[in-house]
């Protein structure tokens, strides 16, 4: 009996139970065994998803399959981190850095959120009225990846930033479709998507014709671009670059087709000429 199935009935039930006073006990019984069943079958194995269970039996399956198997390797991570690569990818739980490219504990610094998008640095430093105490107030809008990319460039020393992308994402339909107008509808999602409001406008103006679907895929991978960007504004990720230390790379991924693109910022500096 499929999902539809047992809506109808309950539908027919409390219809039945509104029409025919009489029959209400018997009725409330079957629409509480109809409940239980139509719970069951939302899980493949037969059984309700019980969430705290799934927890557990996914921490037992890793620490017995992976932890137990690899003391070399969590022996080293015990005593600390040296990840090669900073990711930045979308919080989207289809595609899953880890696990698309095959990373394991101590390869990569991730950070995921809305979109893969990472801010230009923007802290702001603002004086109080009182001179004499000499204090200072630093704003900083994005604090939590300014700090994560900082704690990654200076700290770990990691030696690739890479920003992935990817196909039927949430974040850059919401950044083609929103007004940004100011008027906002939401309390977050539409002020943290004018990241990347540059990708938006670069391709309304190169496939303003194009199906809405053609703008989001091309606004997933230019998006990217952007926020390659952004990193060069923050001064440590630029001095790394300069100095050959780090390098910025952009990535796609297409969950759809199954397909990967990367690609790297090329950064260089004009020979100097004497005037």
């Amino acid at each position: 009996m499929g999902s539809q199935s047992y809506e109808d009935a309950l539908e027919a039930l409390k219809k039945l139970v509104i029409e025919k006073d009489d029959l209400k006990t018997v009725a409330a019984a079957k629409v509480e065994q109809i409940t239980a069943e139509l719970k069951k079958i939302s899980s493949s194995d037969g059984k309700p998803f019980d969430p705290v269970e799934r927890i557990k039996e996914g921490f037992v399956t890793f620490k017995k399959e992976k932890y137990d198997t690899n003391p070399a390797l969590y022996g080293e991570l015990a005593k600390g981190q040296s990840p090669k690569y900073m990711v930045f990818a979308c919080s989207d739980s289809r595609v899953c850095p880890s696990h698309v490219l095959n990373f394991h504990p101590g390869d990569a610094f991730v950070v995921r959120n809305i979109a893969n998008m990472v801010p230009p640095y923007d802290q702001v430093i603002f004086y109080t009225k009182d001179l004499t105490k000499k204090k200072i107030l630093l704003l900083v809008k994005y604090a939590g990846v300014g700090a994560a990319i900082e704690y990654a460039v200076l700290h770990l020393k990691v030696e690739n930033i890479v920003i992935i992308g990817h196909s039927a994402c949430g974040g850059i339909k919401g950044l083609m479709s929103f007004a940004l107008d100011g008027n906002n509808s939401t309390d977050f999602i539409e002020d943290w998507v004018k990241i990347c409001l540059p990708a938006k406008s670069k391709v309304l103006a190169e496939a303003e014709s194009s199906a809405f679907e053609d703008q989001c895929g091309r606004c997933e991978r230019e998006a990217v671009n952007v926020s390659l960007a952004n990193l060069l504004t923050y001064p440590f990720v630029r001095e790394g670059v300069v100095k050959g230390t780090l390098a910025l790379k952009g990535g796609y991924y297409d969950f759809v087709k199954g397909a990967f693109e990367l690609w790297e910022l090329q950064f260089g500096l004009s020979p100097v000429h004497p005037i």
